[in-house]
């Protein structure tokens, strides 16, 4: 009896040790994130579709530590056939944002952010940022020693487009509204990404990446990311790594 004890409590510490292991993968210093694959889906701005079960929470840190918030932003990402998907959960209280148009300079307002470099040969990366109105902005950008130079796209129409959408928990969708928080589900089909390399991403690929939230309820605005950078979000050398299931 003893010794089934002991063996059923071993069981229980290896199965728990290989759960954190997974959830907290790192390789060389970089975070891991394995993102597995599933059929393609509406998109509804809450996250409730059943395909979003088969993806695990990332939880995104505070740039600054100091930075005195409960706040919590968490995200999650699938891939399919045609494209990827992502979907952040964002604790708020106030909808600081105000542009109301897509292409706009929305890394100055509440936002999220979704950086993607397949190639690491090239120094063009794909930047995707969503407002909590519901505003894109799709980019590419290639990074020349730091000299960044921002590509638009063009005949942006049909099956290039994106499909994005939006929802405030316990608020209304308009500026400055008090809510508690905001969801931000968005597709990227690779029609979009295509001039990139390593696309679309085969199993057992290997993409850097990195994810980013800006909260401007303070003065001091508040930032969120999953893989520490040293200069600043396009410090693309310093992305984290993800690879397809």
């Amino acid at each position: 009896m003893i010794n089934k004890i002991n063996f059923l409590n071993i069981l229980f510490i290896v199965i728990f040790i290989s759960y954190i292991s997974a959830s907290n993968i790192k390789e060389n210093g970089n975070n891991v994130h394995y993102v597995n694959k599933s059929d393609d889906f509406s998109i509804t701005g809450e996250g409730n579709n059943k395909n979003w079960e088969k993806a695990e929470w990332i939880e995104l840190t505070k740039r600054k530590q100091f930075e005195k918030t409960p706040l919590r932003t968490t995200v999650k990402m699938l891939y399919s056939k045609t494209g990827l998907y992502f979907l952040f959960n964002c604790q708020d209280n106030k909808l600081t944002s105000s542009m109301n148009a897509d292409f706009m300079e929305l890394w100055n307002e509440d936002v999220v952010e979704v950086f993607l470099w397949p190639d690491e040969n090239y120094p063009v990366y794909f930047e995707y940022e969503l407002s909590p109105l519901n505003y894109e902005l799709p980019i590419m950008v290639a990074n020349i020693d730091g000299e960044l130079l921002r590509w638009q796209p063009f005949y942006y129409e049909s099956n290039r487009r994106t499909r994005h959408k939006t929802n405030i928990i316990n608020g209304k969708k308009e500026p400055h509204a008090f809510i508690e928080g905001w969801t931000a589900e968005f597709f990227i089909p690779y029609t979009l990404l295509m001039p990139l390399n390593n696309v679309p991403p085969r199993k057992g690929e290997k993409w850097r990446a990195n994810f980013y939230r800006m909260d401007y309820d303070h003065p001091e605005s508040i930032s969120w990311l999953w893989q520490l950078t040293k200069v600043n979000f396009h410090d693309y050398k310093n992305f984290g790594t993800i690879i397809f299931n």
